[in-house]
This record gives structure tokens, sequence and C-alpha cells, in this order.
């Protein structure tokens, strides 16, 4: 029996498919489509979720059940002694203080990492824990390490449309339809448990300077400088934007001078709120 596994929730980007080839547990994110419950890759793809966006059908996320969480981490414990688990922003869902109240009755076998993570930025935490895993540290010691440099990571994401916030409450309908006869495109940032405003641009391309502008910003002020660059994991997420989210991937390699750049879809508790269309860009301070 292993040590220690590694799970996560689908907020992370992670796949059932990839989950197995990594040997990570994936929790799917339950998702409310009119009145029916469906479960991130395993009942729902990202093609029918954009699909039945474009129909109009009220779409919204939910939490995963008590139930589900402690089946998991069942499965967990039957593989290896400890677990690990790693779930999203604990200022995005109520989800991860659930999970830390539920793992007062799992005492030295599962632990809650609350480290303000979410898509491309909790994925990368899943791979840390893994390399941590290998060096020989403890799940106590990974649970530390991670929320330790939980501020470690930036990211910002250029909307195509404000119609999604606009249902979901986050702008007036008024703020809506201006910044939609202007074709505005707000730039939103995530630092830490929140998602806020960045920025406004005119353009996607004006966009896209800006969230490269800020990642730049990032990494000479709080990452170690752009010396520093091989130490920091560059990463690019969208909605259904594949073609752009590829292009923006390239320039960023072009911009940083690196070899690799992440590209992911966005997670769907993410796209939910915010619609297709939207581009983002995140990096993570690599952890020694």
């Amino acid at each position: 029996m292993e040590k220690i596994v590694v799970m996560t929730d689908s907020n992370s980007g992670i796949t059932q498919e990839e989950g197995k080839e990594l040997g990570v547990l994936v929790l799917p994110m339950p998702f409310l489509i009119g009145e029916e419950t469906y479960y991130e890759d395993i009942t729902l793809s990202q093609e029918e979720f954009y699909q039945r966006l474009q129909e109009g059908v009220a779409v919204s996320t939910s939490q995963p059940s008590v139930e589900s969480v402690i089946q998991y981490w069942e499965k967990g414990l039957e593989m290896a002694q400890q677990v690990v688990y790693i779930p999203m922003s604990s200022g995005l869902s109520g989800s991860c203080s659930t999970a830390c109240m539920l793992a007062q009755d799992y005492e030295d076998r599962v632990y809650v990492v609350d480290n303000q993570r979410i898509s491309v930025t909790q994925r990368q935490s899943v791979m840390d824990a893994l390399a941590l895993i290998r060096s020989g540290r403890t799940a106590a010691q990974i649970k530390e390490i991670l929320e330790r440099e939980k501020l470690e990571s930036s990211i910002y994401i250029m909307l195509d449309t404000l119609s999604y916030l606009k249902k979901g409450g986050r702008v007036t309908p008024a703020a809506a339809a201006l910044g939609t006869a202007l074709r505005l495109k707000p730039v939103l940032t995530i630092q830490g448990e929140k998602l806020d405003a960045f920025s406004i641009a005119r353009t996607r391309k004006q966009g896209v300077a800006k969230m490269i502008d800020g990642i730049e910003e990032d990494i000479k002020n709080r990452f170690g400088g752009l010396e520093n660059i091989q130490n920091i994991h560059l990463e690019v997420a969208h909605t259904a934007n594949d073609h752009a989210a590829a292009e923006l991937a390239e320039n960023l390699k072009a911009h940083f001078g690196v070899s690799e750049v992440l590209c992911d879809p966005l997670s769907l508790s993410v796209a939910c709120h915010i619609g297709p269309g939207a581009l983002a860009v995140a990096c993570s301070k690599g952890i020694e």
C-alpha cells in the first residue's frame, strides 16, 4: 500500500482520465441544469456544458455532497495510508471549509489543503504535491508547504461577455448593457481568495496585453524577478476558446523566453459565471 495519495476536484482541470494516469483521485463537481444534477467529466462534458449555455438553460454550481467527499476519501484510504486533498479555493466555494470540518473525523489520515487555488494553479498544486511525495515529505508537511506558498500564484481573466456576470448579480443589468454596447472586455484577477476587477479593455489584443503586463509585474515584484523565470510555471486557461488560448500560449513563450506553457480549459465552475470566450493567464512560483 502507498503511503500517501493525492486527491483534488474537477475545478483543477484534471480530467478523470488524467487523474488515472497521474494516480490522483478527482472528485467531480456537481452542476444543476434545469432541475437535474450533472457531474463534471462524468455525466457532463465541456462540449455538453457550453451547448446547454447556448440554449439558454439555467446552469448553476453546487457543492459536492458530504457523502461523495467521504466516499472518495474512503476510496483513497483503500489505496494509501493517508489522503492529501486539494479542493478549490475556500474563497470561491464553501466546499473547502466543509471538507476541513469532515477531516476532523479522519485525524492523521486525511489532510485538507486550503491554499486558495483554482483551475491551472490548483492543478499545479497537485503536481507540487506529487513531487513532494516523491521527495519523501509527509502528508502533514505537504499540507504545511502548500498552504505556506498559497499566495505564490496569480491569475488574470479576460471576459468576452458581461452577460453571465449579470445573471449572477455581480454587475447590474445597466452596467452589463453599457459594457456590451461599448464592446468592453473586463479583465478580472484572482490573487488569493477572491475574484476581483483588474482592468477594462476595448479589444481582445489590448486585454491580452494587460494580462501579460499584470503577470510580468507579479513575477518582477513577487516571484523573484524575470531572472527567476525558469522557476515560474506559466499557464493559460480558457472557456471554449481553444485557438485563442493556443495563440496566447505561444505569445507567452516568446515574451518570456520559455519553452513550456500549460494550456487547459477553465473549470466549469468558473465558466458557469463568466461564460464562453474567456481567456486567462496565470503563473505559479515553483516550490523548492
